[in-house]
C-alpha cells in the first residue's frame, strides 16, 4: 500500500468515528427525550388527578360548612332530634407562642381540659390539632378563650335528643360530623343535612391564606315530621320495658298502627339506648329490631290460615273439625296443643281460633292445600318487606317450594317453620281491622296523606275474623286484653324460642289486637322474647301490655262517646269511671276554681275567663291542683294542675 492509499484509509476510517459518536449522541438524546415523553405522558394522563389533588393540597385549602341539621318533630310537632350550640377548640403547635402559659390559662377556663390531657395531645404535634370536639361553654368561658393568642373557637352544633332514650332505635344517631349513621337520621341524611357553604383559600409558601374564594351552595336543611305520637310512644316504651324486666326476659318489642292510614304511632324494642351517649351503648340495643330481626310469630299467624280457608270456601266459621283429643300424628312427628294438658275434639273454626288449637289449624291447612295458602300469605305480604321508611328492613324467611311436606304445612299454618318481622305482623292485622285492605305502613307524616291501600281479602271474611278474634278476648286464651265497655278483637302466641345450637329454648309470647267499636281503629303487636318462670303465654305476659297501650289511646282519642251506643254494657257504665267532683267551676270573685275532672282545653278556658296563669303537668284529666279550690287568689297566683289518665276499673 502507497503513502496516499494509507492517507486515505486513515480519513475514511476518522469520517466513520464521527459518523459513529453522532450516531450515539442522536440515540442517547432520543432514548432521553422518549423517556421523558413517557414520564410526561405518564404524569399528564395516569396520574393526572393524584397530582392535581397533591398540587391543590399545597396551595389550596377547603373547608365545607353545613347549615344547621334539620329538626325532627313528632305529629304534634313536638321535638324529638333537635341541635344545640357547641365548640370546638383547636391549635397550631408551631405558631403559638409562650405555649406553656396558653394551655395553662385554657386549662383554668375549660376544666373538662386539664393541662396534663392538653400536653398529651399536642405531644409531637406541629400542625392544625384539635383540643375539644363539640363541647359546652358558657359565654363567659367563650369570651374567656378567645382572648388567648394561638387558641382557636369553633362554632359547630351538636345533635341533641331532648326525650333521651325515647324512640332512639327510630331515630338513630348521627357522628362528629353531624352525618347520619343509623335510623332516620341515617335514612335521610342529604334531606336533614342539606346543602355545603364551601370556602376555598390560597396558601403562600409557609401556609398563610392570602386570598378568600367562596362558592355558595347552600340549601337549607330541612325539618322531618313523624306519624309518631310522642306521648303514646312513652306510655308503649314504659309498658314494655315494664314486662320485660317483671318476666326477666331478653328483650321485647311492640308496635301501635293506624289501620285507615297505615302510620306508625309508636314503635320501639327494650333494651334502648341514649343517642346522646353512644360510647354507653351496646350495637345490639341500637337497632330497631321491630323491623329487622324475624322470628317464628307462633299462633299469632293461624289467622290468616282460616282467613285463606274463607276467602277459598273451604270452610265456614261454623265448620267442625275432631282435634285429636289433643294428639295428632303427621308423618313421624306428633302435634300437639299449646297448653298440653287440652284435648280437644270437636271444635268449629271460630272455636279452633278462640282455644287456639294447632291440631285444628293444622287440619283446615290440610283441607287448603298449600299453594292456596300462600297465594293468601303473599297477599298479606308476608316474606316480603313492608317499605316503611326505616333503614334495615328484612322480609323474614318464607318457603319458595310449592308443595312442602305434609309437617311443614302443618308447621307454617301455625307459625312455625317460618320467620317475620314485628312491622310485617302489625300490617297484617291491620288488613284485618280495615275491613280487608292493605296499607303500606308509613312513619312520615305528610299533610296530604293518600294511602296506598289494595284490598287483599273481602269485607265479609275480615269481618268473619274480627268476630273470631272478639272471642279470643272475650272467651278465649286473651282475656287479659279486656277493656270495659271496649270490644277487643285479638289474638295470642307462645311461639318457640330458636336456640343457638338447633332446635328451641323457651318462648317468645305475643299478643296482636285492635278495638272494635271505635272511631279511630289502630292495631296494637307486642312480643316478648325469653321470659323466664312459668308465666310465658301469651295471655299472662304480653295481653296486659297491649291493655294498658289500647287504654291510653281510647282515652286519648276520646272515644267515651261511643259508650252511648253499646247498648245494654251502657248502663253504669259512667258511673263507673273513676271522677272527682267538679260542679260550682267559677267560685266566689276572688277565690280559685275548681279544675279537677277538666281535661287542659277546658282548663285553659277557665283558666282565661279568671284571669289565672297555670302550669300543666302530665296528660290526660285533672286530678290534683294547687292551690286548692275555694283558696284566695292573688293577683299574681299560679296554679299549678297535675293530669293524669283516668281509670276505668
Amino acid at each position: 500500500m502507497d503513502r496516499k492509499d494509507y492517507f486515505d484509509l486513515g480519513k475514511s476510517n476518522s469520517i466513520l468515528a464521527e459518523k459513529n459518536k453522532v450516531a450515539f449522541v442522536f440515540l442517547f438524546f432520543a432514548a432521553a427525550f422518549l423517556i421523558i415523553l413517557g414520564k410526561a405522558f405518564y404524569l399528564q394522563i395516569f396520574n393526572r388527578t393524584e397530582l392535581i389533588k397533591y398540587s391543590k393540597g399545597q396551595i389550596f385549602r377547603e373547608r365545607k360548612i353545613y347549615p344547621n341539621r334539620g329538626n325532627i318533630y313528632d305529629r304534634e310537632g313536638s321535638p324529638l332530634a333537635i341541635n344545640i350550640q357547641t365548640w370546638s377548640i383547636f391549635v397550631i403547635p408551631k405558631q403559638i407562642q409562650g405555649a406553656r402559659n396558653a394551655y395553662k390559662k385554657l386549662a383554668r377556663i375549660v376544666p373538662a381540659l386539664n393541662y396534663a390531657k392538653i400536653r398529651g395531645i399536642i405531644k409531637n404535634r406541629k400542625r392544625y390539632t384539635w383540643l375539644a370536639r363539640k363541647i359546652s361553654l358558657t359565654e363567659k368561658q367563650v369570651a374567656e378563650v378567645k382572648k388567648i393568642k394561638g387558641i382557636y373557637l369553633e362554632p359547630v352544633p351538636k345533635r341533641f335528643y331532648p326525650n333521651n332514650e325515647l324512640l332512639a332505635q327510630t331515630l338513630g344517631f348521627v357522628g362528629l360530623d353531624n352525618t347520619g349513621l343509623a335510623g332516620l337520621e341515617y335514612h335521610f341524611d342529604e334531606y336533614l343535612k342539606g346543602k355545603a357553604r364551601v370556602f376555598k383559600y390560597i396558601k403562600d409558601a409557609k401556609g398563610r391564606p392570602i386570598k378568600y374564594e367562596t362558592e355558595i351552595l347552600k340549601e337549607d336543611a330541612k325539618d322531618l315530621y313523624l306519624t309518631i305520637d310522642k306521648n303514646l310512644q312513652a306510655v308503649a316504651e314504659k309498658a314494655l320495658k315494664d314486662a320485660v324486666i317483671k318476666f326477666n326476659a331478653h328483650k321485647g318489642g311492640i308496635g301501635v298502627m293506624d289501620v285507615t292510614t297505615g302510620e306508625i304511632l309508636a314503635m320501639a324494642n327494650y333494651p334502648t339506648f341514649n343517642p346522646n351517649i353512644i360510647n354507653n351503648s351496646r350495637p345490639v340495643d341500637r337497632k330497631l329490631a321491630f323491623i329487622s330481626d324475624p322470628f317464628e310469630p307462633g299462633s299469632i299467624f293461624k289467622s290468616f290460615t282460616v282467613a285463606s280457608a274463607l276467602e277459598h270456601k273451604i270452610a265456614r266459621p261454623d265448620t267442625n273439625y275432631y282435634c285429636e283429643k289433643g294428639s295428632f300424628e303427621v308423618g313421624n312427628h306428633v302435634i300437639n296443643e299449646a297448653e298440653k294438658d287440652k284435648g280437644y275434639e270437636w271444635l268449629s273454626m271460630s272455636e279452633i281460633i278462640k282455644y287456639s288449637s294447632n291440631i285444628g289449624t293444622t287440619k283446615i291447612a290440610f283441607d287448603l292445600t298449600f299453594p292456596r295458602l300462600k297465594e293468601t300469605l303473599k297477599n298479606f305480604n308476608i316474606g316480603e318487606k313492608t317499605g316503611i321508611e326505616i333503614p334495615g328492613e328484612s322480609r323474614g324467611i318464607f318457603t319458595n317450594k310449592e308443595n312442602p311436606t305434609p309437617l311443614k304445612l302443618s308447621n307454617i299454618s301455625f307459625g312455625q317453620g317460618i320467620a317475620t318481622t314485628g312491622i310485617q305482623i302489625l300490617s297484617a292485622y291491620a288488613s284485618l281491622a280495615n275491613g280487608g285492605f292493605y296499607v303500606t305502613p308509613t312513619i312520615i307524616k305528610k299533610e296530604k296523606r293518600d294511602p296506598k291501600r289494595q284490598r287483599i281479602i273481602s269485607k265479609k271474611t275480615a269481618d268473619e275474623i274480627t268476630k273470631m278474634l272478639i272471642g279470643v278476648v272475650a272467651e278465649g286464651t286473651g282475656s287479659k286484653a279486656k277493656i270495659p265497655f271496649f270490644q277487643m278483637a285479638g289474638k295470642t302466641s307462645t311461639a318457640q324460642r330458636p336456640a343457638k345450637g338447633g332446635g328451641y329454648e323457651g318462648y317468645v309470647p305475643g299478643f296482636v289486637g285492635y278495638p272494635v267499636n271505635v272511631d279511630k281503629r289502630f292495631v296494637i303487636y307486642v312480643y316478648v322474647d325469653g321470659p323466664i318462670g312459668k308465666n310465658y303465654f301469651g295471655n299472662s305476659v304480653a295481653a296486659p301490655v297491649f291493655k294498658k297501650v289500647a287504654k291510653f289511646l281510647i282515652y286519648k282519642n276520646k272515644e267515651f262517646n261511643n259508650l252511648a251506643n253499646l247498648g245494654e254494657e251502657r248502663e253504669g257504665a259512667i258511673s263507673k269511671l273513676i271522677k272527682k267532683d267538679s260542679n260550682d267551676r267559677h267560685m266566689g270573685e276572688n277565690e280559685i276554681p275548681n279544675f279537677l275532672g277538666l281535661d287542659k282545653i277546658s282548663s285553659i278556658a277557665l283558666a282565661h275567663k279568671k284571669a289565672l296563669k297555670i302550669v300543666h303537668l302530665g296528660i290526660g284529666v285533672v286530678t290534683s291542683q294547687t292551690p286548692s279550690p275555694k283558696s284566695v287568689m292573688g293577683e299574681e297566683t299560679t296554679v299549678e294542675l297535675i293530669y293524669s289518665p283516668p281509670k276505668y276499673e
